[in-house]
């Protein structure tokens, strides 16, 4: 089936006992059994419940894997994935990481006894240089979260699979609509589907693909034991909005695209990150690994009163930490997303503090561009 159709059909019959097209919301916390050990699929709801089974079929669709797990956030669903390392494994991760998981690796996992090395993973050579024996995993985001930087999938998968390592590859800025790490030599892909899945920012979760039994049994294990698993109103929110998955992105990728080439032409703007843009360094990459470009759009003015002064002189781009919904979001990654990376971590990426980031959503282009006109004027 083509995207759209598994966007609104997959994983989703109708309800058996009332003919719903819509997947009913599941308010249980337990199931009766018919008796000992015989039961309809369903014992407890921490383990399973049918609204979410529903989700899971449908994102492992649409992310083309065999298994998938959701949880209450997209850090809840990081660190499932982190329970497949143990004390003492190293972990290489792309450089600039959205700041939570940083903060989740460093400050938390860190302490635990795991190891992470930071490298620009945009060059598959500094990945494998940076491969020591007890590297165990490669936690890739592409795009980067704010820079927008790509790492190439594919070769990166040349590189850890003759080793035997997991690569993970956080999905969240493209969605599964534009990228299917999977198809491009991934193990694992994470989804926060707060983001574009949900689109409509009034849910938070997460999910995680693959197609690997072993990773899915453990995963499907600690889903359970831990039990940081979304209720199913929020599971029933994220399919929601899946089913407008793909209208909502080629808006985000038209829209993103208009304004990431007009902002480039800006005099008060000193450097546009968008990897639609022919400058953009990853730009042939970009073509070859996705399918469109998406709505993230990150730029800088070159001071923090610069960026203050455009953040608080626009009036439809709201302020506000989240991304990917229909609305469109400004926000200051140095203080905001990406305030617990240390200061010398991000000046050496490139993460200024004029830097502006937005999530531009599907409002008309035209009125998004004038906003953002009339707040760089004073500039």
């Amino acid at each position: 089936m083509g995207f759209s159709t598994d966007a609104v059909h997959a994983g989703q019959e109708p309800d058996p006992s009332t003919g719903a097209i819509v997947t009913p919301i599941f308010q249980t916390s337990t199931f009766v059994q018919d008796g000992l050990g015989v039961h309809k699929g369903y014992v407890y709801a921490r383990t399973h419940n049918p609204t979410r089974t529903a989700l899971e079929r449908n994102v492992a669709a649409l992310e083309r894997g065999k298994y998938a797990f959701a949880f209450g956030s997209g850090l809840a669903a990081i660190s499932a994935i982190m329970t497949l390392v143990k004390q003492g494994d190293h972990v290489v991760c792309s450089e600039n990481l959205y700041g939570g998981t940083y903060r989740l690796f460093e400050k938390v996992l860190a302490g635990y006894g795991l190891r992470f090395t930071y490298v620009d993973t945009s060059n598959p050579a500094r990945v494998e240089s940076s491969i020591i024996k007890e590297t165990r995993m490669v936690f890739v985001e592409t795009p980067t979260n704010p820079l927008l930087r790509l790492s190439d999938i594919e070769a990166i998968s040349r590189i850890t699979k003759p080793r035997g390592l997991s690569l993970v590859v956080d999905n969240t800025f493209m969605s599964p609509y534009f990228q299917n790490p999977l198809d491009l030599g991934a193990d694992i892909v994470v989804h926060s589907s707060t983001k574009y899945l949900g689109g409509h920012s009034d849910v938070v979760g997460g999910v995680v693909v693959t197609s690997d039994e072993k990773a899915a049994e453990r995963l499907g294990f600690v889903q359970n034991a831990v039990g940081a698993v979304p209720g199913p109103f929020d599971c029933w929110l994220v399919l929601r909005g899946i089913k407008t998955l793909a209208l909502r992105m080629r808006e985000h990728d038209k829209n993103g695209s208009a304004i990431a080439a007009w902002l480039e032409d800006h005099p008060a703007v000193e450097r546009v990150y968008y990897p639609g843009l022919k400058s953009h360094p990853h730009h042939e990459l970009a073509k070859k690994q996705m399918r469109g470009f998406g709505g993230m759009v990150s730029f800088d003015v070159g001071s923090l009163d610069r960026g203050k002064r455009v953040m608080e002189g626009v009036r439809l781009f709201a302020l506000a930490e989240s991304l990917g919904a229909v609305e469109s979001l400004i926000s200051h990654p140095a203080t905001m997303t990406h305030a617990s990376v240390p200061l010398e971590e991000r000046l050496r990426m490139g993460l200024t503090d004029g830097l502006v980031r937005l999530s531009v959503g599907i409002e008309d282009g035209e009125d998004l561009i004038a906003d953002l006109e009339g707040a760089l004027k004073g500039l």
